[in-house]
């Protein structure tokens, strides 16, 4: 891993301290985390598309149940596509 200096404003520090206290993590780390994330959000920073960004999106929820009976489920509303 490289090491860097870099200048930023009091105001920034501040923040950036505050972060990392809440998270318990060094400054660092938190540094390197919001580079990953502004690098994913970034044209050509590792986004190969719009799909792979929002795969897995759902997996954590538990509110839904089974995805394919939620799917079923929302599709029941939808017209048979012979009537379209």
């Amino acid at each position: 891993m490289t090491r860097i200096l870099a200048d930023l404003p009091e105001d920034d520090i501040r923040w950036l301290d505050a972060r990392a206290a809440e998270q318990g993590k060094s400054r660092a780390a938190v540094l390197r985390d919001a580079v990953a994330t502004y690098r994913t959000q970034s044209p050509g920073g590792g986004n190969k598309d719009w799909i792979e960004r929002g795969f897995g999106y759902w997996k954590d929820r538990t509110d839904i149940g089974d995805g394919v009976e939620y799917q079923q489920a929302i599709r029941e509303d939808r017209r048979p596509y012979d009537d379209i």
